[in-house]
C-alpha cells in the first residue's frame, strides 16, 4: 500500500482530513521526528507540543505527540481526529451564520428576560406587603447575572462560546421554574432565588454581542455588536408588551397572579438554549482561534499565547486607561438604566396606573435600550468610541432628571425619561464593548470580558438593591437626581480619558497603538 505522507503532529494527510498546521514538513507515518540539535530540552517541538495539547482540550483523545512535543506516531493516527481547517475565506460566511442564529437566541433569551423582570418587584410586594422587598427580589436578577457571568467566560474561555451560552440560559430556564413554585408556595426567599437563577438568562444574552465580535472585521465589529443588541428589541418588546396576557394564562392554569410570566420565560429561556446547542456549529471562538494561530505560525510567532485567569484580566484592564473607561461606561449605563426603571414601575403604581401602562413604559424603555443599535453601531464604526461616550452620558443624564420631575400619575415624563436612559444604555454599552475588544487580542478578550460585564452587572445589582431603601428615603425624584449625576461622571470621564491618550500619544518615542481604534 506504501507509506501514507503524515503531517508534524502524526495525523495522515487525507483530502478532508488536513492537519490544524498547514505547510510544515511532512514524513512517512510510524516515525518520529527527532529535535533540533539547537532546541533546549523539553521544547523540541513547540508546534507539535501546541497541536497535540490543542487536541487532547478539544476532543479529549490522547494526543499523537509526546509531552515534549516530540512525535510517537507508534499509535494509530487513525484515531485522532482533528477539527479542520479554517481560511480567510470561510470567514465571511462562518460569520454570517453565527450573527443569524445569535439573533434567533437573543429573541428567546430577550423575551424570557423581560417577562420576569417586569413582575418580580410586583409579585414579590404581593407575597411580602413591602416596596423595600419587592426591588430586592427584582435586583436579584442582577445579581444573578454579575454570578454567573464570571464562571460562564471561563467557560468560554476553555470549550468556546456555545458551552458558556448553554450553560446560561439553561440555569435561567432553571431559575424560572424555582420562582414558579416559590410564587405557588407563597415563598419569598424561594422566589428570589428562582429570580437570581432566572439571571443567567441576562448574563448570556448580554455575552453574545461579544460572540457577533469574534469574526467581525474591525471596521464593522461595533456593527456586528449592535445587532445583537438589536435582537433583543422584538423578544424584549414583546415580553413587555405581553406581561398582562403571560399573567392570564398563568392564572387560566390554575397558578397564582402573575406567575405565568416565568413560566414562559422558562421555556423561552430553554428554546435559546436549544438554538445555540444545534445551531452555533463551528463554534466563532474556535474558527477565530484557528485563523488566529495560522497567521502567528505564518509569521513564525509561535504558539498562541494562554489565555489569562481573572486576575490577571482585572490587572490587564487597570493597566490600559482606555479599558478603565470602557468598564466604567458600561457600569454608568447600566447602574442609571436599573436604578431609573426599577423604581418605576413603584412610582406608576403609587400613581394609580395598571399593569398594562407599566408594561408599555417598559416596552418604550426597551425600544429606547435596542431598537437604534444598528446605527449606534455603523456611528460607532466611523466616528469611533469617545464621542459615543459623550452622548451616552448626555442621554442618561436627561432621561433621569426628566423622570425625576415626573409625579406618580404623570405618562410622558415618565415615558420618555425611560426611553432616554435605554438610549443612553445602548451609546455606552455598544461603544464600549466595541473600545474593550479593540483594546486587546484574542486570547485575552474573553477574560476581560467577563471581568468587564461582572462590573457592569455588579453596578446594576447594587442600583437595584439600594434602590428601595433610597426610594423610601429620598423618594423617586431624589434618587433619579443622583442617576443623573452618574451620567455628568461618564462626560467627565471620557473628556480626561481622552485627552490623557492624546497626550500620551504626543510624547517623543510613545507607542500605544490600542488608543487609536477607540476613536
Amino acid at each position: 500500500m506504501g507509506v501514507m505522507p503524515t503531517c508534524i503532529c502524526g495525523t495522515v494527510r487525507k483530502s478532508r482530513g488536513r492537519c490544524r498546521w498547514p505547510g510544515r514538513p511532512s514524513q512517512p507515518a510510524g516515525t518520529t521526528r527527532q529535535p533540533s540539535p539547537s532546541s533546549p530540552p523539553g521544547l523540541a517541538n513547540p508546534v507539535a507540543k501546541r497541536s497535540a495539547q490543542s487536541c487532547m482540550q478539544r476532543s479529549g483523545a490522547p494526543s499523537c505527540c509526546d509531552a515534549r512535543g516530540d512525535l510517537t506516531v507508534s499509535e494509530a493516527v487513525f484515531s485522532v481526529q482533528r477539527a479542520p481547517i479554517y481560511t480567510e475565506s470561510d470567514r465571511k460566511h462562518i460569520q454570517l451564520r453565527t450573527i443569524v442564529v445569535l439573533i434567533a437566541s437573543q429573541t428567546a433569551g430577550g423575551f424570557g428576560l423581560v417577562a420576569t423582570y417586569i413582575v418580580s418587584a410586583l409579585l414579590a410586594q404581593d407575597i411580602t406587603g413591602s416596596a423595600t422587598l419587592g426591588t430586592i427580589a427584582a435586583s436579584c436578577l442582577s445579581i444573578g447575572s454579575a454570578v454567573v457571568a464570571v464562571p460562564m467566560s471561563r467557560l468560554m474561555n476553555r470549550y468556546g462560546r456555545r458551552p458558556g451560552l448553554r450553560f446560561g440560559y439553561l440555569v435561567g430556564a432553571a431559575g424560572a421554574t424555582a420562582a414558579v413554585l416559590g410564587a405557588i408556595l407563597v415563598n419569598y426567599p424561594l422566589l428570589c432565588l428562582g429570580v437570581f437563577g432566572a439571571g443567567a438568562g441576562n448574563a448570556a444574552n448580554l455575552a453574545t454581542r461579544y460572540a457577533a465580535s469574534d469574526l467581525a472585521p474591525e471596521h464593522r465589529r461595533a456593527m456586528m455588536i449592535s445587532l445583537i443588541v438589536l435582537a433583543t428589541t422584538f423578544g424584549s418588546a414583546t415580553g413587555s408588551g405581553m406581561s398582562g396576557i403571560t399573567s392570564y394564562v398563568g392564572v387560566s392554569l390554575g397558578l397564582p397572579d402573575k406567575t405565568g410570566a416565568y413560566v414562559v420565560a422558562g421555556i423561552m429561556f430553554l428554546v435559546a438554549a436549544a438554538i445555540v446547542e444545534l445551531f452555533l456549529r463551528p463554534d466563532p471562538m474556535h474558527v477565530a482561534e484557528d485563523l488566529a494561530n495560522s497567521a502567528q505560525l505564518a509569521a513564525n510567532a509561535g504558539p498562541a499565547q494562554p489565555a489569562p485567569s481573572t486576575r490577571e484580566a482585572v490587572s490587564l484592564i487597570w493597566q490600559k486607561p482606555e479599558a478603565r473607561l470602557a468598564v466604567f461606561a458600561m457600569v454608568v449605563s447600566q447602574l442609571t438604566m436599573v436604578g431609573v426603571m426599577a423604581l418605576t414601575p413603584l412610582h406608576m403604581d403609587a400613581g394609580g396606573q395598571s399593569q398594562s401602562a407599566i408594561g408599555m413604559m417598559m416596552a418604550v424603555h426597551i425600544f429606547g435600550m435596542y431598537l437604534f443599535s444598528p446605527l449606534v453601531g455603523i456611528l460607532t464604526d466611523r466616528i469611533g468610541s469617545y464621542p459615543m461616550l459623550y452622548i451616552a452620558g448626555g442621554f442618561c443624564t436627561w432621561g433621569a432628571w426628566w423622570a425625576a420631575v415626573t409625579p406618580p400619575e404623570g405618562v410622558l415624563g415618565v415615558f420618555m425619561g425611560n426611553f432616554l436612559v435605554g438610549l443612553g444604555w445602548c451609546f455606552g454599552v455598544v461603544a464600549g464593548s466595541n473600545l474593550m475588544v479593540a483594546l486587546y487580542p484574542l486570547h485575552q478578550r474573553v477574560a476581560v470580558q467577563g471581568v468587564g460585564d461582572f462590573a457592569m452587572l455588579g453596578s446594576g445589582a447594587a442600583a437595584g438593591l439600594s434602590s428601595g431603601a433610597l426610594y423610601t428615603i429620598f423618594q423617586y425624584s431624589g434618587v433619579n437626581y443622583a442617576n443623573a449625576a452618574f451620567g455628568l461622571a461618564l462626560i467627565l470621564a471620557t473628556f480626561f480619558t481622552y485627552t490623557g491618550v492624546q497626550r500620551a500619544m504626543r510624547r517623543p518615542h510613545h507607542q500605544q497603538p490600542a488608543t487609536a481604534v477607540g476613536g
